[in-house]
């Protein structure tokens, strides 16, 4: 136990260095190359921090645990929206684009209401054998991942000098060398401390006795998604909130399309751990974010306590469900 809590310990630090290398390497490497930090938050980033989940729930599902893997990408949305965007805006707030309000949030929007379509076979079809998303359905979704990839290079080409107004001192610029080792030292040392992090956590949930779909949704959800916590969080704190935002909106469009495209094409996934509040939290999480976000394209500090609050219920709900 001892050495789990240690190797706990050293993932969290391994994900926070790896979180500023990549955060100042992708913001540098915007300037320098002139490409609007929007985009970079909604690619380089986002592929970056979904990396845990991509390796975690492609082993879980080659190994015969898929429901573990559905869980886990389901509850790293929840906790990106809800607890990723909520502690970021309480350290600062987060200023929101026009095209984020009006393109980007409802383009995760669609993309959850795609995955719920395309896992709800006993609804839909009165299929006895329960939800499962099918090999088609994977790559009906890595379809829809590479439209969002070719909107958002098109998008990026139309603004290319898009830039932050937020008055706080900038990084100056870097020498391309020095950007990409701190983005490859970044994305390494994310992916290695999240991976530990993984494996340290679901070794402690594990001795609890809970289910693997609940154990995806509560402690893996939180482990994989601790990159997207701690880049969102340096991120406003340095001012680039389009990459904090950016970073979990493109983190969600990747875990659905990308993450569950990729397994669901690799092996039939059953989604029948998956219950309907757990849809309806989701949903709602964006839903609630894309409200703050138009008001005035900002999400104050108390509209981050809000989402923060309202996956407080939530976690509470699950473990009252788990062990109550």
């Amino acid at each position: 136990m001892f050495l789990t809590v240690a190797l706990f310990v050293v993932g969290i630090v391994l994900v926070l260095f790896g979180a500023d290398k990549l955060v100042s390497g992708a913001i540098c490497w915007a300037r320098k190359c002139h490409v609007a930090e929007m985009a970079i938050g909604l690619t380089l980033v986002a592929f970056g921090t979904s990396l845990p989940e991509f390796a975690t729930c492609l082993t879980a599902v080659g190994t015969g645990h898929a429901d573990m893997a559905a869980g886990n990408l389901l509850g790293s949305n929840i906790f990106n929206v809800l607890a990723v965007v909520g502690c970021a805006a309480l350290c600062s707030p987060i200023a929101v684009s026009k095209s984020t309000v009006s393109k980007d949030i409802p383009f995760a929007l669609c993309a959850t209401l795609a995955l719920m379509v395309a896992s709800s076979d006993a609804l839909l079809d009165g299929a006895t054998g329960g939800n499962t998303l099918s090999r088609t359905d994977g790559l009906l979704l890595l379809g829809f991942f590479v439209a969002f990839m070719a909107y958002t290079v098109v998008a990026a080409g139309r603004h290319p000098q898009e830039r932050e107004t937020a008055d706080v001192a900038q990084p100056a610029a870097k020498a391309g060398a020095r950007i990409a080792v701190a983005i490859a030292l970044g994305l390494v040392a994310l992916v290695a401390g999240a991976l530990l992090f993984v494996d340290s956590a679901s070794q402690l949930a594990a001795a609890t006795g809970i289910s693997e779909s609940r154990m995806g949704l509560t402690a893996m959800a939180m482990a994989t998604s601790f990159p997207e916590l701690a880049t969102s969080i340096v991120a406003a704190r340095r001012g680039s909130s389009s990459i904090a935002i950016g970073n979990v909106v493109g983190s969600n469009v990747f875990n659905i399309f990308l993450v569950v495209g990729c397994c669901a094409t690799l092996s039939p996934m059953p989604m029948g751990g998956i219950l309907p509040f757990d849809w309806i939290v989701m949903l709602s999480g964006l839903l609630l974010l894309w409200y703050f976000s138009s008001t005035r394209h900002v999400v104050e500090r108390w509209e981050g306590g809000v989402l923060m609050a309202v996956y407080l219920v939530y976690l509470a709900r699950l473990v009252w469900q788990t062990w109550g």
